[in-house]
């Protein structure tokens, strides 16, 4: 081929051995959507090889957690939930939290568990975590019909009064504040871990700690005045009142902390995503 003719030659992309803060490359993102869909179904199908309940871990889950969250904090404790009932109350923190858990946690792997993977075929790597967030995100779906079947119950049963008003057309957007903090902080992760893999340890340390500081088992209500803003300036509180507040009628949030929240989760989504895309080729050297 002649040099005129490769000047001449138009290419979709070119691979380079060197990448810009600023070359996300989401267009290249978008041509490999097929990929994405398949990586979604493998994750699905993946999650669920060889268990006895299958599909139902979904389900089973969120549910046991809530158990639990039950008989220690609500019995043993005495945390008060309100005019909420404690199931009510728990699983919509529980399923919310494991979003974010969830997300993060995939997020943060996504060198070191697809090492081999990244060394043989080229694909744009940003597909990997999203992959694994549209599949929490459809996990979540499953989970809120859970917590819509339990709030039906509950109201028959005469215990629970519903509270549906017109917050709950902002639910998708909660959605979608937690899963990108989880996948945010999982992209920062992800480049560190796979530099320093001790560092994984204080990674989970950190997480166990931030479930304290968020309204999961508590409701903000309940923190003293001179305390609260420690757990208001953790960007996922006004999602996760938000969240109860919509469904249950009960929470503690200003428009001005939802705007701060999704303010906080598009820089570090932003920032995530640029360290993750100028390291992606530096890291599979080390990896």
């Amino acid at each position: 081929m002649t040099k005129a003719t490769m000047d001449s030659q138009k290419w979709d992309w070119e691979i380079k051995n060197k990448t810009s803060w600023w070359q996300v490359g989401l267009l290249e993102v978008v041509a490999y959507r097929s990929l994405l869909a398949r990586l979604v179904r493998r994750d699905f199908l993946v999650s669920y090889q060889q268990t006895l309940l299958g599909p139902l871990w979904t389900l089973m889950q969120p549910i046991m957690t809530v158990l639990t969250y039950i008989l220690v904090f609500s019995k043993l404790v005495g945390i008060s939930t309100g005019s909420v009932p404690p199931a009510l109350f728990y699983m919509a923190g529980t399923i919310l939290w494991g979003l974010f858990n969830d997300v993060f946690g995939n997020a943060s792997t996504t060198f070191t568990a697809n090492a081999g993977l990244f060394s043989k075929v080229y694909f744009p790597r940003l597909v990997m975590p999203l992959a694994s967030v549209s599949a929490q995100l459809i996990r979540m779906l499953i989970q809120l019909g859970l917590l819509g079947i339990v709030m039906l119950y509950y109201g028959l049963s005469g215990g629970f009064q519903f509270h549906l008003n017109a917050w709950v057309l902002g639910i998708p957007l909660v959605l979608l504040v937690v899963a990108g903090n989880g996948l945010a902080l999982g992209l920062l992760f992800s480049v560190i871990t796979a530099k320093y893999r001790d560092l994984m340890n204080v990674v989970m340390l950190i997480m166990r700690m931030l479930m304290f500081v968020t309204p999961v088992i508590y409701p903000l209500s309940i923190i003293p005045g001179n305390l609260r803003w420690i757990v208001v300036l953790n960007p996922l509180t006004p999602a996760f009142e938000m969240f109860r507040y919509a469904l249950l009628g009960e929470g503690s949030f200003t428009p001005g902390q939802l705007l701060y929240s999704l303010g906080i989760t598009l820089i570090l989504l932003l920032g995530g995503v640029l360290l993750f895309n100028k390291q992606k080729e530096a890291l599979m050297d080390i990896l």
